[in-house]
């Protein structure tokens, strides 16, 4: 993280050499980054890096910490709404504003009940540090709840990444284990939205003049857990499939990308889904994971400390206690490798450094941050 050394961290742990590790294209014994134990948190789900270094990681229970990596504070950030962490509800993702420079406005999502049914909600609040260090968010104003809201405590997905030239912001929506309303274009469950900053609808979303909610940008998702921009602009997306077929797929506006009626994995009863195939009027995924990686969290990778991945999708993986790299080419994608971390990672996100940072899903820890860096 920025202005920092690892020597400088007293929570510094031992560092992890990567036994029993094993990857798709280096020796079994052996990883091409050393692992350093950073800090433990709660069950964490989110982080973004502050411009001085610090981070904002949210906790599945409804906490948003401030962390500093130089010196291991952690300060509880005041202002956030009640969140029901039930299932897979939790406090989500965390995201700063493009111009956060000069407006200090943080954009975060969460789960929430009303009236008795449940939703994804985007929020957004301006960081205040007093200087006695009590940090909280002011003004948080709910700008954008899901439609409808249901019953259950699945599949919110609630993830968020702005437009390159910073106009708009994407929002993922999942389909609530509702399978349907992936479909229904009315909904924004089950899709990717193109908001205005303020949470309206953006103009000219390609779906509006045909009838569909005028907020959707794609649709026809399931578990939509992360999102991307590369750096052509192009949108990269992950989600979960069901028994099978986990996806990253490359969004395009306009496009119907199948959930439920075509994926490369079947139902969890057994039940066949027809698979992805020419013709069948669906975008069909770049990749697909059968047995499943179930993907928490995308990265999209530019910095320096490993140059040779640069340009690449990173993705989290929860079920399969892995960290997965993704080449791209273009508007093409491959499977580069899978390194085994020995446990749930829920969160990747690209360090001031360039290092790379991780946040396990609890477990064996509570949920540990990880800093990946050159073994060599």
């Amino acid at each position: 993280m920025r202005h920092m050394t690892l020597a400088a961290l007293p929570l510094l742990l031992i560092a992890c050499s990567g036994d029993g590790a094993n990857s798709q294209t280096t020796s079994p014994d052996a990883k091409p980054f050393k692992t350093s134990v950073i800090a433990d948190f709660d069950s964490p789900w989110a982080m973004t890096f502050l411009p001085d270094g610090r981070a904002l990681v949210t906790e599945k229970a409804g906490e948003m910490i401030l962390f500093d990596p130089a010196n291991g504070t952690k300060i509880p950030v005041a202002g956030i709404p009640k969140v029901d962490s039930a299932g897979q509800g939790a406090l989500m993702d965390v995201v700063l504003s493009p111009t956060f420079a000069k407006d200090k406005v943080v954009y975060f999502s969460f789960s929430e009940e009303r009236d008795g049914l449940k939703g994804v909600a985007l929020a957004r609040g301006k960081f205040n540090q007093a200087s006695d260090g009590t940090t909280k968010l002011d003004g948080v104003t709910v700008i954008f709840r899901a439609s409808p809201y249901v019953d259950g405590n699945g599949h919110y997905s609630g993830r968020i990444a702005f437009s390159p030239d910073g106009k708009y912001l994407f929002f993922t929506n999942g389909e609530r284990q509702k399978f349907d309303p992936a479909q229904d274009p009315k909904a924004t469950l089950g899709k990717v939205l193109r908001l205005n900053l303020d949470g309206t609808p953006a103009a000219g979303n390609p779906l509006s003049a045909k009838g569909f909610h005028p907020a959707i940008w794609s649709y026809g998702h399931r578990n939509l857990l992360g999102i991307a921009f590369d750096k052509d602009g192009r949108l990269w997306e992950q989600e979960m499939g069901p028994k099978g077929g986990d996806e990253v797929n490359l969004i395009k506006p306009g496009l119907n990308y199948g959930w439920p009626k075509a994926s490369n994995g079947d139902h969890y009863d057994g039940r066949d889904i027809p698979d992805h195939k020419p013709g069948d009027g669906f975008e069909a995924p770049k990749i697909s994971w059968n047995p499943v990686i179930s993907p928490g969290g995308l990265l999209y990778y530019t910095g320096s400390a490993f140059p040779q991945w640069k340009g690449s999708l990173f993705i989290g993986g929860l079920s399969s206690q892995s960290l997965v790299r993704v080449k791209l080419n273009g508007v093409n994608a491959e499977k580069a490798d899978q390194w085994d971390m020995g446990a749930r990672i829920r969160e990747v996100e690209q360090g001031p450094d360039g290092a790379l940072c991780l946040l396990e899903d609890g477990g064996k820890s509570q949920g540990r941050m990880l800093k990946l860096t050159p073994a060599g």
